[in-house]
């Protein structure tokens, strides 16, 4: 039940291996987020798992069926939304009625007619995440699809995005600098840092996940330590002595 299986890849641009014996495996209707600094090799391994880019060396199996959210929505802008939902789709009977269910997941059906630059950013968003899955993939790349996005509404689409996967059960990567959001999202976090990963683990915090709870709190220090950025250990005053 493997939907994409990577085997020692490899990835380099001039002498500088950005991805260098890198291995993952994600299971079916798995969701996974991979965390790293600025040009650790994020986007790239997200773009050779899509097809937008080629490997050096090494392996990565992945379904013919797969969709890219990027951080900006690409919106056709002379198309109105509906019709960027379902572009590239063949064309049928039931192409506007698959589009128009898809618009409406995402809570969009009255946009339909509309145009992308009437659209909020968080709206296009959604109009992305709705032509990506009317397709139903079996892998769903996100490449810091909510880094745009002021705080109130990444934390809406974080939701919408939990959702949608409950439904559609597509593995998904989820590219972010964002600690918390990978810890909110996933089942289990990857650290990537000198081309390979250093951390990959399941997320053992109950759903839904409160960023207060201990065993949030201490995997996000532990996530944050892997990326170089280490925090105060919180402290309790001992019984019978004033803090």
């Amino acid at each position: 039940m493997t939907a994409v299986r990577v085997r020692g890849l490899r990835r380099a641009f001039g002498d500088r291996a950005v991805i260098d014996g890198l291995d993952l495996t994600i299971g079916r209707g798995e969701f996974v987020a991979l965390l790293g600094a600025s040009g650790s090799g994020k986007t790239t391994l997200l773009r050779i798992l899509g097809a937008l880019d080629g490997a050096d060396g090494g392996e990565a199996l992945v379904p013919a069926a797969r969709t890219i959210v990027f951080q900006e929505p690409r919106l056709v802008p002379s198309k109105k939304v509906l019709a960027n939902v379902t572009v590239g789709l063949p064309r049928g009977a039931g192409t506007r009625a698959t589009g128009l269910r898809a618009l409406a997941e995402v809570g969009l059906e009255r946009h339909a007619d509309a145009w992308p630059a009437t659209l909020s950013g968080g709206e296009a968003q959604r109009v992305a995440l709705a032509r990506a899955l009317v397709r139903e993939p079996e892998l769903l790349l996100l490449d810091e699809p909510f880094a745009a996005l002021d705080a109130l509404t990444r934390l809406r689409m974080q939701d919408l995005v939990g959702e949608l996967r409950r439904i559609h059960r597509p593995a998904v990567l989820l590219v972010t600098h964002d600690v918390d959001e990978a810890v909110r999202l996933a089942d289990r976090v990857a650290v990537l840092r000198d081309g390979r990963l250093v951390t990959d683990e399941p997320v053992a915090v109950l759903r839904p996940r409160d960023p207060g709870d201990p065993a949030f709190v201490a995997l996000r220090r532990r996530l944050l330590a892997d990326l170089g950025v280490h925090t105060p250990q919180e402290t309790t005053p001992l019984e019978g002595v004033s803090a």
